[in-house]
């Protein structure tokens, strides 16, 4: 072997013996990870989650199912979907996830909640014939404290706000009305969810708005000051209809033609009155949410 031949080989060994360090270096770094130090933490942050966003499924259980988990022209999800026969909880997206339930949403100048809330799907028909003529389904009391106990372990998990749990048909009054007129939004206010209109001042109101019942810029101002997106046109178009109704369900669910009327009017004053809300005692911290089932 020549001095030439033997000094490349030489060269060359030496070469490879470099590469092997630096890939055993960056194998090690992979293998490890940067390391953090989690000795601080900030007391300046929240959840990600700000809402709880409550449906109905528009179907019985399989077809719900197949719906929210399987893929389609318009995918769909939701992190739970709560059963009606036999009651159980289903988790179908991790809370940690963005699931797609809330669609084109608005409320109290939030947009799009999808990234920052919790869906949840209750198995339910929706608007069902009668002798009568359409109704909203009813629920089971048997899914609805299913539905109570898990809504109050993902509040107290997220801290949501009273005021940030709603119903479909309250960030999508244009096109949604579920969880309908049969949802017992008042089973959510004795539970310490939701705050509810104190009802001596809602009829002290009611009889004043039956003497003169306030014009539609009026409905419209209350009905955004309350979280809802609604036109401001000083008419009672078909949006603003839609929105009055939306609102009529939660609180009057008897009668929500989404006509403008004295009883809407002394409940949309109330709602606005910081005195005129009661909020039963908060639900205590549980353990986090699984099934009874």
């Amino acid at each position: 072997m020549s001095f030439v031949t033997e000094s490349l080989f030489v060269l060359r060994s030496r070469l490879h013996l470099v590469a092997g360090v630096f890939a055993a270096v960056l194998l090690s770094a992979c293998a490890t990870g940067v390391k953090i130090d989690n000795q601080y933490t900030s007391e300046n942050q929240d959840s990600r989650v700000l809402f709880l966003v409550l449906h109905y499924t528009v179907g019985n259980f399989q077809s719900s199912l197949k719906t929210l988990t399987l893929p389609s022209n318009r995918p769909v999800s939701s992190h739970y979907l709560v059963q009606d026969d036999p009651v159980k909880t289903y988790k179908l997206v991790d809370e940690t996830q963005r699931a797609w339930h809330a669609g084109p949403s608005t409320w109290r100048g939030h947009t799009n909640l999808n990234a920052s809330s919790i869906g949840i799907e209750i198995v339910n028909p929706g608007i069902i014939k009668t002798p009568e003529g359409p109704r909203f389904a009813p629920f089971s009391q048997a899914q609805m404290e299913e539905v109570l106990a898990l809504s109050k372990e993902i509040v107290v998990r997220h801290k949501i706000r009273p005021e940030r749990i709603v119903g479909h048909s309250d960030i999508q009054p244009q096109s949604k009305q579920d969880p309908g007129a049969m949802f017992p939004w008042k089973q959510f206010a004795d539970a310490g969810l939701i705050a509810w209109p104190d009802a001596e001042l809602v009829a002290q109101r009611k009889a004043v708005y039956a003497q003169e019942l306030p014009n539609l810029e009026w409905f419209q101002a209350k009905l955004a000051s309350h979280g809802f997106g609604v036109p401001r046109s000083g008419e009672l178009d078909p949006m603003t209809r839609n929105v009055i109704s939306a609102f009529q369900m939660k609180y009057r669910p008897s009668l929500y033609s989404g006509e403008p009327d004295a009883e809407t009017a002394a409940l949309l004053d109330v709602v606005n009155n910081p005195d005129g809300m009661r909020l039963n005692s908060p639900p205590p911290p549980t353990k986090p949410y699984t099934s009874r089932w």
